[in-house]
């Protein structure tokens, strides 16, 4: 068996009782997969490739250079998405009131929120970096929570479109992530997180997430597995959303 993530923050008493759970089944790819990105936006990429204490400076939030070396894997996907015409689906935050009250619990458990310094070049904190930026058939859902799923039409979107599967990938990992997919997983969609395209300010909350949501709710995978499969599947599986290109059409 090779080596996980995970491996050297489970004790030997884990690994035991994991052989014996039953846990950590791989489900395997659905037939009509859509790509979802978890809040890959500059506050929490910083707005440039940078160490994450240095980011952190003026985007409290930012995971800096953890971030930025999971675009490459994330823009791999993306692209193998778009070429096959799979939906491509974007989570961020709206634009908060200038009193951040909208804000709700989390001003309450997180002393930096509404914390950080205006933006440099005015760019706005909740844009998607521009690596991954959406494209005119994109679809981007703002929250206001960490779910993707909590009040907001994701789940409407995804059953319009008969999506069976999602491909996940972004950040953080134990936050945002790990709270839609499992929300994602309560709605009976099957779930494949990409190893390489997600990121967390901590590698131990990282890694045991992963586990928790390999053992439990998705399969772990890399990159490669997910675009192979992207690959194999038919062109025109979607009424994607026609795009500002098609709109004169």
């Amino acid at each position: 068996m090779s080596e996980k993530l995970w491996d050297k923050f489970l004790t030997e008493a884990d690994k035991k009782i994991l052989g014996k759970t039953g846990l950590s089944t791989q489900v395997g790819f659905g037939a009509r997969p859509a790509i979802l990105v978890i809040d890959v936006a500059w506050a929490f990429t910083g707005e440039q490739d940078e160490p994450l204490l240095e980011s952190m400076e003026k985007w409290p939030l930012s995971c800096g250079h953890i971030a930025w070396k999971t675009l490459p894997a994330m823009k791999q996907l993306i692209e193998a998405g778009r070429a096959k015409g799979i939906p491509v689906i974007y989570t961020t935050y709206p634009t908060m009131r200038t009193d951040f009250w909208y804000a709700g619990a989390w001003a309450w458990k997180i002393s930096t929120a509404g914390g950080n310094a205006p933006p440099p070049d005015g760019i706005d904190p909740n844009a998607v970096n521009d690596a991954i930026k959406p494209g005119p058939k994109d679809i981007v859902v703002k929250k206001y929570k960490p779910s993707g799923f909590h009040g907001t039409p994701l789940n409407s979107f995804l059953n319009l479109l008969q999506v069976d599967s999602l491909m996940v990938v972004g950040g953080v990992t134990s936050g945002c992530l790990r709270a839609t997919v499992v929300d994602a997983f309560n709605e009976n969609y099957r779930l494949a997180v990409i190893e390489e395209g997600c990121f967390d300010r901590f590698e131990s909350s990282h890694a045991m997430n992963l586990f928790d949501m390999d053992a439990k709710y998705a399969d772990v995978v890399h990159v490669e597995e997910a675009t192979a499969h992207i690959e194999s599947l038919e062109n025109g599986l979607f009424n994607l959303p026609r795009g500002l290109t098609d709109l004169s059409e």
